[in-house]
């Protein structure tokens, strides 16, 4: 299967590029042996934050809602809150996939523009680029700050088709979140599902156009 007549690939960031869980992991010596279903707490908690934050319309940016997300999951799972800056200034140093820096080179070469679109801020998506050392793969860091309110939202989706003036099917979008490409989808996007962990797929009336293990595989389909 090839992915044709592509001006743009859109990566989501959390959980695509960078590994979400690479934070508690860091500190799983201080958290100890639950730390993983630590870091799952504060990724959905995060992401229900975001959404009733949408439904209401009371935006904050992402990093607030990390903030209080990650003290919701430290009470939860009885965490020492002196540990909180540490987890925070390791979230802004997320582990980037090992394939990530391939990939876009990859990409690179066949001429496309190549952008993050993500609930992240500016700020924190500049610090995870750089810390990656992909900062000259991207032609740019789209956020939802622009327009105030977190994906699924179509006016988060269409900050790709303004910024590059073109149509949405002419952008390849990949996210290893099902309701991010749920969303991607509708809007009009062909999408590619970065199925890491071998997840069932959202039953809400939409299926993505390719999935695929890992980003190492993307460049295979074009």
């Amino acid at each position: 299967m090839k992915i044709e007549n592509i001006k743009v690939c859109a990566f989501d960031a959390y959980g695509t590029c960078f590994d979400i869980n690479s934070a508690a992991k860091g500190l799983a010596n201080k958290i100890g042996k639950d730390w993983l279903a630590f870091s799952s707490t504060w990724r959905t908690v995060q992401l229900e934050y975001t959404w009733l934050r949408s439904l209401m319309k009371r935006y904050v940016d992402f990093w607030k809602v990390t903030e209080d997300s990650l003290e919701y999951a430290m009470e939860s799972h009885g965490i020492d809150k002196n540990f909180k800056n540490e987890l925070l200034n390791l979230y802004k140093k997320l582990n980037p996939y090992p394939e990530l820096k391939d990939c876009l080179k990859s990409l690179k070469s066949k001429k496309l523009k190549i952008c993050i679109l993500s609930n992240g801020s500016p700020d924190l998506l500049k610090q995870l680029i750089s810390n990656a050392g992909v900062q000259e793969l991207f032609d740019d860091l789209i956020s939802v700050e622009d327009v105030k309110i977190f994906k699924p939202d179509p006016q988060v989706y269409e900050l790709v088709t303004k910024k590059y003036i073109c149509k949405p099917e002419e952008v390849c979008f990949m996210s290893s979140n099902t309701w991010d490409i749920v969303g991607g989808g509708l809007f009009g996007y062909q999408t590619v599902w970065v199925d890491r962990f071998n997840k069932k797929f959202d039953k809400l009336d939409y299926k993505p156009n390719m999935q695929i293990k890992n980003l190492s595989e993307l460049t295979k389909h074009f």
